[in-house]
């Protein structure tokens, strides 16, 4: 089974909880809880899960 995240590193997304534009420091699987958690440039020691950030258009 492939694992496949939805957000690369250095990637330019959107906090949706403030419509923040952050990016994308890295991503790492948590597999007990099968999704992704993401840490941003602006906020290194907070992670966020892929439903909590979208992509810009």
């Amino acid at each position: 089974m492939k694992r496949t995240n939805k957000f690369e590193a250095e990637e330019v997304v959107i906090l949706i909880s403030t419509g923040e534009k952050v990016t994308i420091n890295k991503s790492s699987y948590i597999s007990n809880m099968k999704r992704y958690s993401y840490t941003i440039k602006e906020n290194p020691s907070m992670f966020y899960f892929e439903d909590e950030l979208e992509t810009i258009d």
